[in-house]
């Protein structure tokens, strides 16, 4: 009795390779990330504040997205340019209520902990 192919393995084991690989057609793909306004209002900071603000967002949810909103008032630039120095640190602000109160459901505290590391990426990259 010979076993059957599975569903699956029937069809790429019936046909032989064709011998060769498909002609390259010099395509040049970007991928550029789109951030929203909460996450475009992440400041780049020195290296030393982003990691005690991913610190401290590890340990009390929200408060070093807290802290990085004063750096805002205190010259760090954010990838929103367009925006008045104010309306950015209300977005900060908003962002470390929001890990606050939804801390309570380990959402905050995760979104806290990305939060933390993503300032930490963006001052190694700044």
């Amino acid at each position: 009795m010979e076993p059957s192919p599975k569903d699956g393995e029937s069809a790429a084991a019936a046909e032989p390779s064709r011998g060769g690989t498909a002609p390259s057609s010099g395509v040049v793909v970007q991928v550029r990330e789109k951030k929203g306004p909460l996450r475009a209002a992440i400041p780049y900071m020195p290296f030393p504040v982003a990691v005690i603000c991913l610190f401290l967002n590890t340990f009390v949810p929200g408060l070093g997205t807290f802290v990085s909103a004063f750096t805002v008032l205190c010259g760090a630039r954010t990838d929103l340019p367009d925006r008045h120095v104010c309306c950015v640190f209300w977005l900060n602000i908003a962002a470390a209520l929001i890990q606050i109160l939804t801390a309570i459901v380990m959402v905050g505290w995760i979104m806290s902990i990305f939060w933390g590391m993503d300032m930490v990426i963006l001052a190694s990259k700044y």
